[in-house]
């Protein structure tokens, strides 16, 4: 009888949080959020063409297999909502077609769904992405937006159609993170550890004194939460997310090699000549590193989080060298159980010819 009373109480607690439709639920920042959302007490819906296979939220979330672009599923996946985290995208492996697809038309999809059925709050997951290569740091929210690749040029058109709805009255939060990792997270970073496992020193590009900011993927699913909470006046806008602690890229990927032990390290390489070999690996597609990776990876990268401390009462909890640490530490604890590669952030990206380069490092 306890037992039962207990979780009967625990279910109707629960209720009173809401019901969140999290599209890309299936994929590294959507299943983090899932098993941060259902913590904090809210009901879960999911939408991805993935298919959700975490055995520890099974029983947990309502899962819909299926496209966004698909209004009828969208629709019946967000029936009884009251928020949506809208996260789903194509990422820049995907040919610039389905980026722009996905991206513009399919946030647009999402979006009038959410108004045709009263949604309370949209949370669009956007990307610092949409400031290309800036002239100045930190980068504030109301710098110009001039996305590089694809990629970035189609998160900057979901924005403005994030901004259509928001003007037509919908609380429309757009969040611009910086990239970020934690447990699940795969994809470019993946390499990385990979090197790191095998005990090789670890290239960058550049001298390594640029500061690039990163974000644990646990603060970024804490912001998420605070736009759930926070009153309508303060959330309905557009905030930087990132780390509060970082310092320069050589210092803080140099930081898994000094917890590694094995006494390799970080090696500066001139810019120009090796994004000169990276833009022709691409091409020739040998290299899954793409524009933005390579391009930006010089330079200095980081944005001003005052705002989003301000109005959403935001505080980072992990500094770049523990975040990459922490996902170094998932990686390790989970690599035996990774059996494909993919264009996505939940599994490994195929090497190419970057396995072979690791093999004189």
């Amino acid at each position: 009888m306890g037992a039962s009373l207990t979780s009967s109480k625990h279910r109707t607690s629960r209720k009173k949080k809401g019901r969140v439709l999290i599209t890309g639920g299936s994929g590294f920042l959507g299943i983090n959020l899932c098993r941060y959302l259902y913590k904090h007490g809210y009901d879960i819906n999911v939408i991805d063409i993935a298919p959700f296979d975490y055995p520890d939220m099974k029983g947990k979330i309502k899962f819909f297999h299926g496209d966004i672009r698909n209004t009828g599923l969208l629709e019946k996946s967000m029936t009884g909502c009251d928020f949506v985290v809208h996260s789903a995208a194509a990422l820049p492996l995907y040919k610039p077609e389905e980026i722009f697809s996905v991206d513009v038309e399919g946030t647009r999809n999402v979006l009038s769904v959410a108004k045709k059925l009263g949604v309370k709050r949209f949370v669009h997951i956007s990307s610092t992405a949409v400031y290309g290569i800036p002239d100045h740091h930190p980068l504030y929210e109301d710098d110009p937006l001039s996305g590089v690749g694809p990629y970035g040029e189609a998160k900057v058109q979901a924005e403005k159609v994030c901004e259509q709805f928001r003007n037509e009255g919908m609380c429309v939060t757009i969040l611009r993170p910086k990239s970020f990792v934690g447990p699940e997270r795969l994809g470019v970073f993946a390499i990385y550890y990979d090197w790191i496992a095998r005990d090789k020193n670890i290239p960058i590009i550049g001298n390594g004194k640029n500061r690039y900011q990163l974000l644990d993927v646990e603060d970024l699913c804490e912001a998420i939460r605070l736009c759930l909470v926070r009153p309508k006046s303060k959330v309905n806008d557009v905030f930087n997310i990132g780390a509060k602690e970082f310092t320069t890229m050589k210092e803080d990927f140099g930081a898994v090699l000094e917890y590694r032990g094995s006494g390799k390290r970080v090696i500066p390489i001139p810019a120009k000549p090796l994004i000169l070999l990276l833009r022709v690996l691409e091409a020739l597609r040998l290299s899954p590193l793409y524009k933005w990776v390579y391009e930006t990876a010089p330079h200095d990268s980081f944005v001003s989080v005052e705002k989003a401390e301000k109005m959403l009462g935001f505080t980072p909890k992990y500094s770049n060298k523990e975040a990459l640490i922490r996902n170094y530490e998932w990686y390790m604890a989970n690599r035996h159980t990774f059996k494909e590669t993919g264009v996505s952030h939940r599994v490994p990206w195929k090497q190419g010819i970057l396995k072979v380069a690791s093999w004189f490092f």
